[in-house]
């Protein structure tokens, strides 16, 4: 595991159109379907980074308080020829295990990673109800060793203050966790 911070994408980038795998449903997953009105929270996590295992919980905390008002997407983009255990099929037993009722795409091209420049597991992007970016970066200042509590508080702040109208704090602070399991490391960026 290499110790990765995310690029932090520029605030008011449009969500890219994508059509990618859905392990939870077993079809492809049309970006089409966000364009409804409400925000999305688009996450990119995988199973095995200690970073995501250790926010779990607050995934399915935040879930339960956002699903009726937010839509919520998480992708993962790891090379499954060298990393396994983040295949589709363990995709799928690991959402069923969390209970988790939200699209998990498996983005094997690594397209959509790229086009939003994610580095890391886990990296949180909040789009707004006309899916412009409004919030990137981390969940909280929690992590696995620090003992700090895990509150989401960064996170659930940008989220609050958007959907009560307020502006959202435009100090952010990018996420940190696995680096993303590139299968090229040279076709990057």
């Amino acid at each position: 595991m290499a110790l990765t911070y995310s690029s932090m994408l520029s605030l008011g980038e449009s969500l890219p159109n994508f059509l990618i795998y859905n392990t939870t449903t077993d079809d492809l997953f049309n970006s089409t379907s966000l364009l409804n009105n409400k925000p999305t929270l688009l996450m990119f996590i995988c199973n095995h980074c200690p970073f995501v295992i250790h926010y779990h919980f607050e995934i399915k905390r935040l879930y339960s308080e956002y699903k009726n008002e937010i839509d919520f997407v998480a992708v993962n983009s790891n090379d499954i020829e060298n990393f396994p255990e983040d295949n589709p099929e363990k995709m799928k037993e690991l959402f069923q295990t969390l209970d988790l009722q939200f699209p998990y795409l498996f983005d094997a091209s690594q397209t959509l990673a790229k086009k939003l420049k994610a580095e890391c597991t886990p990296e949180f992007y909040l789009f707004d109800n006309n899916q412009k970016l409004i919030y990137r970066g981390r969940l909280d200042d929690s992590s696995p060793k620090n003992n700090k509590k895990i509150t989401g508080r960064d996170l659930r702040n940008a989220i609050n203050s958007h959907l009560s109208g307020k502006k959202i704090e435009p100090n952010q602070f990018p996420s940190m966790g696995c680096n993303i399991k590139w299968i090229d490391q040279k076709g990057r960026f």
